[in-house]
């Protein structure tokens, strides 16, 4: 018989443990709660087992769990614990879902948030949604990527990161005890995939200034036509210029100051703004709708444009075909290189992190330097010619 009685149970105020006899401890905290806790000796450690709270777990209900758990232990060699956490075990959706909340805060992009539950939810779900985690299978993998292997490959290497994620939350949690199946083990058992980078469809840099003449004689909205302008003129990414603020402007200094929660690396970037990009924001104060963006969407007042909006504004001129809004930044560095400008310039006009050796020296965002080659940019978009090298 053990030590405590339910009268006892109820009336014990002090804070410290309570012995039952055997294995069974109640413990008691300062705040007043109570919880009931088992102390067994599994593979020769001790480990401590909840078994829950009282009053909602009563002393006769945890004395009947610690009896399973000896007799587990003892008697049939069991651990408690797995079993206990084979009982928890979240289905691979579960574990997406938790996957997913962990890694969003993380995240700059919306759209890439977006994408990686969307992707998840469209591919593999349909075969692995409500298996167990613990449960997925190499094959289970495989069936979730092969069918997208060879046709969309960066769709579905980005896929498998995923997958992969999710399984190595599990893992972390104790859910699945061996290797992760959606690791380098199953690459033999994928069909070849395509060598080689998808590069951004871009213009040549010579017919950089006629697009934008196009783009201006068209019918979009205003907003639309600066941030493309602007962006074209700053070698900016479009999510960099679509949500730029005003506070992030120092006209007088003529300097953009892009934070670094909106910039690929995550450190802030110094934008110097040639004169042309300067006369853009002049412009576009008119569009001033007070929500402190500099290039509101038309469609919705106090949002931002969407990414759609300049995406759209290169189909209606019948440039999408030959060019995307990121690859204006391919285009820049093609004209920066074939007019002699020094890489490590038009590098950190792009706000590129160089790496190996020569980034771990490199301390200078080249600011000064910068500043020349914008407005050479600049130069060479208004007169629409080649200039000489540098």
């Amino acid at each position: 018989m053990g030590k405590l009685t339910a009268a006892k149970v109820k009336s014990i105020t002090e804070a410290g443990r309570y012995g039952d006899g055997e294995t069974l401890f109640l413990f008691v905290k300062s705040s007043g709660r109570k919880s009931w806790v088992q102390r067994l000796a599994i593979d020769g450690k001790r480990r401590d087992i909840g078994l829950g709270a009282w009053p909602l777990v009563s002393l006769a209900e945890a004395r009947i769990k610690a009896f399973e758990n000896r007799k587990l232990a003892r008697v049939d060699g069991g651990d408690p614990l797995a079993a206990k956490r084979k009982a928890k075990t979240p289905t691979f959706r579960e574990a997406a879902k938790h996957t997913f909340d962990g890694l969003k805060p993380k995240w700059r992009n919306a759209k890439h948030s977006e994408d990686w539950w969307s992707s998840v939810e469209r591919y593999a779900f349909p075969s692995v949604g409500d298996t167990p985690v613990d449960q997925v299978r190499r094959e289970d993998v495989l069936r979730v990527l092969t069918p997208i292997w060879s046709s969309r490959p960066e769709r579905a290497r980005r896929l498998r990161q995923r997958v992969r994620a999710v399984l190595a939350w599990a893992q972390a949690h104790n859910f699945i005890p061996g290797e992760n199946v959606a690791g380098e083990a199953i690459s033999g058992a994928l069909p070849k995939m395509a060598i080689g980078k998808t590069h951004f469809r871009a213009l040549p840099y010579q017919e950089v200034a006629a697009a934008l003449e196009t783009v201006e004689a068209t019918g979009a909205s205003r907003s639309a036509k600066y941030c493309l302008r602007f962006l074209v003129l700053t070698a900016a990414r479009s999510g960099e210029a679509r949500e730029a603020t005003w506070s992030e402007f120092n006209l007088e200094a003529r300097e953009w100051r892009i934070p670094a929660a909106r910039m690929k690396a995550g450190a802030e970037h110094r934008v110097p703004l040639s004169d042309a990009a300067v006369k853009i924001l002049e412009q576009a104060r008119v569009l001033d709708d007070g929500s402190g963006l500099v290039f509101p969407s038309a469609l919705k007042p106090g949002r931002c444009l969407s990414d759609m909006t300049l995406i759209k504004l290169l189909r209606d001129t019948g440039l999408a075909g030959r060019a995307t809004v990121h690859g204006m930044r391919s285009s820049f560095r093609d004209w920066a290189a074939e007019t002699g400008q020094p890489r490590e310039i038009a590098e950190a006009a792009l706000a590129h992190t160089v790496g190996g050796v020569e980034g771990a020296y490199f301390r200078s965002d080249l600011f000064a330097k910068r500043r020349r080659l914008m407005e050479q940019w600049a130069e060479f978009l208004a007169a629409g010619r080649k200039p000489a090298a540098a």
